[in-house]
């Protein structure tokens, strides 16, 4: 197994908890995914183990909170080199030794927001709107190679990701029983690309919104500035 992350500090405790419970050893590689010469450093580091990649968990990734006109361009940049330019990057360095060797997985955290267009939220959603476009496309690609790759669109989740977004007061304001912990999405994604499933959507509620978002007309675009007020309070 490959730890990969910006923080070493707790790269080392996580690779410890797994190896204390399930045994063999952990690498891990302090890596800013954002940055393609820190992502090739990151390869190199995993070639040089002899490691080969079976099953690759593209889930770093980070999201924001303001419209665009009032928000910083770097920032927003920097949100697409992760959420979007990694995943298509690390997708197409360990895929084709997937497809050579006739087995593998690919799970790509994508978010129920890829469903619909979310003022306050544009770039976010928008990259996630790519990563579920471009997991089903691949995934239709590979499907006579042994090589499953999964595109998993949680809702909330119970993480650090809203305080790190700027709406860290998110979970007081949307209902419970639409949150997740980390570990709960974490087995739907496993069973799911067990299942050579293209798209993992955990939780009923979750299904149910995102399959209203995916096939509601374009005219309910009128309701968008309530998705802000409720997103964003804004």
């Amino acid at each position: 197994m490959t730890l990969v992350a910006r923080r070493m500090e707790r790269l080392r405790s996580l690779a410890t908890e797994i190896e204390q419970e399930l045994g063999g050893s952990a690498l891990v590689v302090a890596a800013d995914l954002a940055d393609d010469y820190s992502r090739q450093r990151m390869a190199d580091s995993v070639s040089a183990s002899g490691r080969s990649v079976e099953i690759l968990a593209n889930n770093a990734g980070f999201g924001h909170s303001g419209d665009l006109a009032r928000s910083d361009t770097e920032r927003q940049l920097e949100m697409v080199r992760l959420n979007v330019e990694a995943v298509v990057d690390l997708c197409g360095c360990y895929l084709p030794g997937m497809v050579e060797r006739g087995r593998g997985a690919i799970i790509n955290v994508a978010s129920t927001a890829a469903y619909q267009p979310m003022p306050g939220s544009a770039t976010y959603a928008a990259g996630k709107a790519f990563v579920l476009s471009f997991s089903e496309a691949v995934s239709a690609e590979v499907g006579g190679d042994g090589v499953t790759v999964s595109a998993l669109c949680p809702g909330p989740v119970r993480t650090e990701w809203a305080e790190v977004a700027g709406m860290g007061d998110v979970e007081q304001r949307t209902p419970d029983m639409l949150w997740m912990s980390a570990a709960d999405v974490a087995q739907e994604a496993v069973k799911g690309a067990e299942r050579g499933r293209r798209v993992v959507v955990p939780g009923l509620l979750n299904r149910v919104g995102a399959m209203a978002g995916q096939h509601s007309p374009r005219a309910l675009a009128l309701a968008l500035p309530l998705v802000r007020r409720i997103w964003n309070r804004t």
